[in-house]
């Protein structure tokens, strides 16, 4: 499937999900959606508002987030020093986890092999197991520091 094949299958998705939960699919609403579909990873608001250039108001942006955010289409992270990023939800996008930069702070996705998956999902099962937890979903955040930041 092309990107915009699965761009314009994700707009249907989320404007069925929203419909469901009598929310509207705004343009701005749509375009915070294809930037996030278009990045490669999780983006605070300010990241979002500069790709977004003038097309999407800082005060509008804000209230779609929120909004997104609210009706379950967003998934938002904090980075380690608090700043809020978001992404597409997974039941969009498919489960995979984060590579975070400790200098930039960039975020990117990464998706693991299925061996290593199910390896990650055993530890999950077990760690939540012994603290009584029932276990519903997981997340893997691997610190380092990128290429660009290496180079420097």
């Amino acid at each position: 499937m092309n990107g915009m094949t699965q761009l314009s299958e994700i707009d249907r998705q989320v404007e069925r999900h929203l419909d469901e939960k009598d929310v509207r699919y705004t343009q701005g609403r749509r375009q915070v959606v294809r930037a996030l579909h278009r990045s490669a990873g999780p983006q605070a608001a300010s990241e979002l508002h500069r790709g977004l250039r003038s097309s999407v108001p800082l005060s509008s942006l804000y209230r779609s987030l929120a909004v997104l955010d609210a009706s379950g289409v967003l998934q938002k992270h904090h980075d380690a020093a608090g700043l809020a990023r978001f992404e597409l939800a997974e039941w969009l996008t498919g489960h995979h986890h984060h590579l975070v930069c400790v200098d930039c702070n960039q975020v990117v996705d990464v998706e693991l092999d299925a061996e290593s998956e199910r390896a990650l999902a055993v530890l999950a099962e077990s760690a939540g197991r012994e603290r009584g937890y029932a276990v519903v979903d997981h997340g893997l955040e691997i610190e380092g520091t990128c290429a660009r930041c290496l180079d420097r």
